[in-house]
């Protein structure tokens, strides 16, 4: 992975409390998963909240995510700079309640962040 790469990755994990790397956008995912990820967020209370990336749009940074995280799939999600995975864990999140907790913890340090 080119370094600069790498640090393009880093800065949108930091600047982005909740950060999808996905197939498509929020309004219009171009699979499956990543649209049934975007539902499950949305149910989880981050709608309009959610930075997706197209990883369509940019084939070098579809290849550096999945080296970055060491995970093959996309979509690939980070909540408050952690990455959760793909569609599976993050559905299995939300059914725990785990998901929304993490949400609103991520855009609470965010919007305090902002208000500095």
């Amino acid at each position: 992975m080119q370094p600069e790469v790498k640090q393009r990755i880093d800065a949108q994990i930091r600047e982005n409390p909740v950060l999808l790397y996905m197939k498509g956008t929020e309004m219009l995912p171009r699979c499956g998963f990543s649209a049934a990820t975007v539902e499950t967020l949305h149910t989880a209370g981050a709608t309009g909240r959610i930075h997706a990336i197209d990883v369509l749009a940019d084939p070098e940074l579809w290849q550096a995510i999945r080296e970055y995280s060491d995970w093959p799939t996309i979509p690939q999600l980070y909540i408050g700079g952690e990455f959760i995975g793909g569609c599976d864990i993050t559905r299995e999140l939300s059914e725990s309640g785990e998901l929304q907790t993490k949400i609103e913890a991520a855009l609470e340090t965010a919007d305090a962040g902002a208000g500095e």
